[in-house]
């Protein structure tokens, strides 16, 4: 499959987020999902998603430390589109994180819970997949810069699949108002990035989309998504 991936690769970047969905879902059927977060961008694929398919699968990594306006979303993409999320949480509970580990784990080693709290729960949910679904655009982070629409991750070992990674905000926010999709409340007060109630601010005017996770730190990914650099075609065909 990851030598399939890599000639695929190429062909798959003139091809729209419906064709790459609608080619994740005929490939791997009920081994493939979408994980989301419920941002804005979250919100665009799972629509789309609906519209290719009318059963999906939809997991989530919940935290416990999200947003309540984060959870009421979460409660009306069940309504609306007639699906139940696949919640994954960690294999321990704030509480006895706090026991573990101290007081405010995010603000004294943030890398460490979100390794606790988010990649060690994701790479479990994928130990169940053969591919997964994310809706990170290229140019949110630099780490993001290289993402297909459809590669090999090498970090979890299965099929990443981006079906907008060559989107905007300005074209997310409009697919949004133009569908009325619903979408977190906090996008309307200075969020326009959501994570966790403790390593999320409100940005400030002139700060970069982003500059609210993780505020104070050199810290930008909470290390689900690392992209590797393509293979050059003398080892893609070795």
């Amino acid at each position: 499959m990851k030598e399939d991936i890599s000639h695929l690769q190429t062909a798959a970047e003139s091809w729209t987020p419906e064709r790459v969905l609608g080619w994740a879902f005929d490939t791997f059927g009920s081994a493939v999902a979408l994980s989301s977060a419920f941002g804005a961008e979250g919100m665009v694929l799972i629509d789309i998603a609906s519209n290719v398919r009318r059963n999906f699968r939809l997991f989530t990594l919940d935290t416990e430390f999200l947003f309540p306006e984060t959870y009421n979303l979460m409660d009306q993409v069940e309504q609306k589109y007639g699906i139940a999320i696949e919640r994954v949480y960690p294999l321990i509970s704030p509480e006895e994180q706090e026991q573990a580990h101290g007081p405010a784990l995010w603000l004294r080693n943030p890398d460490q819970c979100c390794n606790m709290r988010k990649v060690e729960p994701l790479r479990r949910k994928l130990g169940e997949l053969q591919a997964w679904v994310t809706s990170i655009r290229r140019d949110q982070t630099a780490a993001r810069a290289r993402a297909g629409k459809i590669e090999w991750d090498e970090q979890f070992g299965l099929v990443k699949i981006n079906p907008i990674a060559d989107w905007n905000s300005k074209r997310v926010w409009q697919y949004i108002h133009e569908r009325d999709i619903p979408y977190n409340a906090l996008h309307d007060r200075g969020y326009p990035s959501i994570g966790c109630t403790h390593c999320t601010r409100p940005v400030r005017p002139g700060e970069d989309s982003r500059a609210g996770r993780w505020s104070g730190s050199s810290k930008t990914e909470c290390g689900l998504h690392i992209i590797q650099p393509p293979p050059d075609s003398s080892e893609a065909d070795a």
